[in-house]
């Protein structure tokens, strides 16, 4: 009874927002301050194990597409940010730099107080993490997944997302004395994060 409950009262609040939308729609831009607290491990071919992992730090980062009805936003996702890199075994704790873009869609509430969720898939991403402790590494071929939800008020929404990233490839560049430069798909970097943020959706 409770489940049908709830699904009646989805079915309404969806029937009404989609009413509400007076069928408005158009591009728009969404520019993001974010802040994320995440960890994750190393793992290196066998028998070496795996290295514990620490990633937190700001960024920046955007949304760009089009409102459907007002109530539906699908668009492309770009993020772009500088956190720490801790890892444990490595002995390394140092500054990285990180991207990641892909796809996102989502439904929210067509009204100035509003209730926001989305999802997004992760078509690629890297963290380069500075030289620390005589090791140069470079996380590649990053992809995953992100949801989040946001409360709109007036012109700023705030936001939580969970998200999972997989790095598949890794650029070694150098390793105590010596220089390797090569590319592997043996070491690969998994982390889990959390991030908070503040955006800014503006309709063109």
């Amino acid at each position: 009874m409770k489940s049908r409950i709830l699904i009646v009262a989805a079915t309404t609040l969806l029937t009404t927002n989609m009413a509400m939308a007076e069928n408005k729609g158009g591009l728009f831009v969404e520019p993001m301050i974010t802040y994320e607290k995440g960890e994750g491990d190393v793992k290196f071919p066998d028998p070496f194990g795996k290295a514990d992992t620490d990633l937190n730090g700001f960024g920046i980062g955007a949304r760009v597409g089009f409102h459907v009805m007002e109530s539906i936003f699908i668009g492309a996702d770009g993020r772009y940010s500088m956190p720490t890199f801790k890892a444990n075994r490595l002995d390394q704790d140092v500054d990285a730099k990180a991207w990641n873009y892909g796809p996102v869609v989502g439904f929210q509430t067509p009204t100035d107080l509003g209730i926001r969720v989305w999802g997004g898939y992760i078509l690629d991403g890297q963290v380069d993490p500075d030289k620390d402790a005589g090791v140069d590494q470079k996380f590649r071929s990053g992809s995953g997944y992100r949801v989040g939800a946001g409360v709109k008020l007036g012109i700023v929404s705030v936001n939580l997302e969970y998200q999972d990233i997989k790095y598949d490839k890794t650029d070694v560049s150098e390793v105590g004395i010596f220089t390797p430069g090569y590319s592997s798909n043996r070491i690969k970097f998994d982390n889990s994060s959390w991030v908070l943020s503040a955006s800014f959706p503006i309709s063109l």
